[in-house]
């Protein structure tokens, strides 16, 4: 676990008020008792977690694909190629909507503003390490040169059925 316990009570808030600000037909189905609380949330997401992530043409065409989503201090990371189209919406139009789902027993889902991120910089020296702890040092090799971005969601739900398995 990476989250400071500042990290897990601005979480907290984020889904309390999405949560609050959501339809009604959300909240009949993202009920409180099938909602998880930051605090579990962190422990169902180690490693890589495959996100659906949707960003947003200049033509105002939404697009989606998968990326390796990797939560790290309460939000969502990923990377991608510098010539990815991926990465050229977000430098035009950051923002996207992206949900981790594991068949209907668990749903994240988040809307928000794409940060890119510079993973050389020393300030980002602890996500660095984290990416190593998760690929392995190969990462040096092929991720390391890789464009990087943060989801800052505004809005987050989340979702999970009696039993939710161990992450995959």
């Amino acid at each position: 676990m990476y989250e400071t316990p500042e990290d897990i009570d601005e979480l907290q808030v984020l889904l309390d008020r999405s949560h609050e600000r959501a339809g009604q037909h959300l909240r009949s189905i993202f009920t409180p008792d099938r909602r998880i609380p930051a605090a579990e949330l962190i422990d169902l997401l180690p490693g890589v977690q495959v996100l659906s992530l949707a960003t947003v043409t200049r033509d105002c065409a939404p697009r989606v694909a998968p990326v390796d989503g990797l939560f790290y201090r309460g939000r969502f990371w990923f990377g991608s190629s510098p010539t990815s189209v991926r990465f050229i919406h977000l430098r035009e139009r950051p923002q996207v909507s992206a949900a981790h789902t594991r068949g209907e027993s668990l749903a994240i889902v988040l809307h928000g503003m794409a940060t890119l991120i510079d993973v050389s910089d020393p300030v980002n020296a602890a996500f660095r390490d984290y990416c190593r702890q998760v690929y392995g040092n190969a990462w040096d090799d092929w991720g390391a040169g890789a464009p990087y971005a943060r989801i800052d969601a505004t809005r987050m739900f989340t979702y999970r059925t009696e039993h939710t398995p161990d992450a995959e």
